[in-house]
């Protein structure tokens, strides 16, 4: 397995395994008319506009495994900000997505590209990461507390075709340190500035 930075070639393969991402997550906790009706095509098409419009501000970074296919992905960049201040202010990062074909959950893929995205995040100066999950995703919620993370005590709500899907906050602190660029180094490129507008559910 390896974990580098998405290029513009993977963003099919990022859609595909996104969708199918929230098909296997999200069943039971959004509507299940909503989750079957997703298109691979159509989020690829705003993934692809979204990719070229925020090059230098998100980080984006897919897992693949030894014959090159995607198998996770995940996208990090500066906390946005609409719900209210970050608990460690402005230097704070946030872990928009973090998402793995379901065969590959429980393999390891997922701390890899957790590891990987605490690594940039400490490289890019963060004080500390923030993540919104579905608040019934207990999967997903065990994983982050493997991983080193803790809820904040935020919460918010968010429509998905009529329905209301509550979220609460995670946080993980970061050693601080300078942005580096060590040779052969696939991480150290861009400092995100300034943060993209929502939705939130990537």
């Amino acid at each position: 397995m390896r974990i580098r930075e998405m290029a513009e070639d993977d963003i099919d393969a990022v859609a595909t395994l996104r969708v199918r991402s929230w098909q296997y997550a999200y069943a039971g906790l959004m509507p299940q008319a909503y989750l079957d009706a997703l298109s691979p095509d159509r989020d690829a098409g705003r993934r692809r506009a979204l990719f070229a419009r925020t090059r230098g501000v998100i980080t984006n970074l897919v897992a693949e495994d030894d014959a090159g296919h995607v198998t996770g992905w995940a996208a990090l960049g500066p906390y946005r900000p609409d719900d209210g201040p970050p608990p460690g202010g402005a230097a704070d990062g946030e872990l928009y997505a973090l998402y793995l074909l379901p065969e590959r959950v429980g393999t390891g893929t997922g701390l890899a590209l957790m590891g990987a995205v605490l690594g940039r995040a400490e490289r890019v100066g963060y004080a500390r990461l923030l993540l919104w999950v579905v608040e019934g995703n207990t999967r997903a919620r065990r994983f982050y507390a493997r991983a080193g993370w803790t809820p904040d005590g935020a919460r918010a709500t968010h429509e998905v075709d009529g329905a209301a899907v509550p979220e609460v906050r995670y946080v993980h602190g970061l050693h601080r340190v300078p942005e580096q660029r060590p040779r052969g180094d696939a991480y150290s490129r861009g400092v995100p500035s300034a943060p993209q507008a929502r939705p939130r559910l990537r």
